[in-house]
């Protein structure tokens, strides 16, 4: 059996560890690229994996996300593979797309990340603040605001309302089933959490494995070529080439 307390405890715990507090929302890739030993890869895995975790020797991990999934889906999956880093005794997992499938490890995982990006009491507040200005039911617009607010797909957002009681379950079916893209354009926010990274940066790797290709370079261990041949084995492409647009500005 789920003990859903204790996730909501080891969300809470985790978002301290990395000196965040439990009402705001978080920028979970700049949290993930401060772990040193973390390698974070972008690749797109299909319709079926959102994500992975494998970990190795010495605390050295990777977690691979479906760069082909959406912003908020992926912000999700990172969340949902922090579990797994911090929390799971196995060496490797693979998260599927459907949230809410899989062994009892998954749900758990799924639990975890909801909460981790979501704290039950901040996604409290922010409802009842949105519904006390509409007659005490939440509407579709209040559910993009509360997505948008914290920075999760509208899936998500949805599952856990249901799962604090502010939808019932014929409500949510029917709010699965809704695209809200183009509702979150027209009052105003961006549309980049309901859409995949663009496809030139849909391969990437970060983290632990670029630093460590630069030290190899920095201590004559490699040679500049074999420096290049590491980034391109990792996308980075960008960095051998200077391919990425635009240049730096110092303001």
């Amino acid at each position: 059996m789920i003990d859903y307390a204790d996730l909501m405890t080891k969300a809470e715990r985790l978002r301290k560890q990395f000196g965040e507090d439990n009402n705001s929302p978080i920028d979970i890739f700049s949290l993930a690229q401060g772990i040193e030993t973390l390698t974070i890869v972008y690749y797109p895995l299909g319709n079926k994996i959102s994500g992975m975790c494998i970990k190795g020797t010495e605390e050295r991990c990777t977690i691979a996300l479906n760069s082909s999934m959406t912003l908020g889906r992926q912000r999700f999956s990172l969340a949902h593979e922090f579990y797994h880093l911090f929390y799971d005794n196995n060496m490797k997992s693979v998260c599927a797309k459907s949230i809410g499938t899989g062994n009892e490890t998954e749900k758990m995982a799924d639990a975890f990340a909801a909460y981790f990006l979501m704290p039950r009491a901040a996604l409290a507040d922010k409802a009842d603040k949105l519904i006390s200005k509409h007659g005490g039911k939440i509407t579709l617009q209040d559910i993009i605001r509360i997505e948008q607010y914290f920075g999760v797909s509208h899936q998500t957002a949805v599952y856990q309302l249901n799962n604090c009681g502010y939808i019932n379950r014929e409500e949510l079916d029917a709010l699965l089933n809704i695209s809200v893209r183009r509702q979150a354009e027209a009052m105003g926010y961006s549309s980049d959490l309901y859409r995949p990274l663009p496809e030139e940066k849909q391969y990437r790797t970060y983290g632990h494995y670029i630093n460590q290709a630069d030290q190899l370079l920095n201590r004559d261990i490699v040679s500049y070529g074999k420096y290049e041949e590491l980034l391109l084995t990792a996308f980075r492409d960008d960095l051998v080439y200077g391919t990425e647009e635009g240049g730096e500005l110092i303001d």
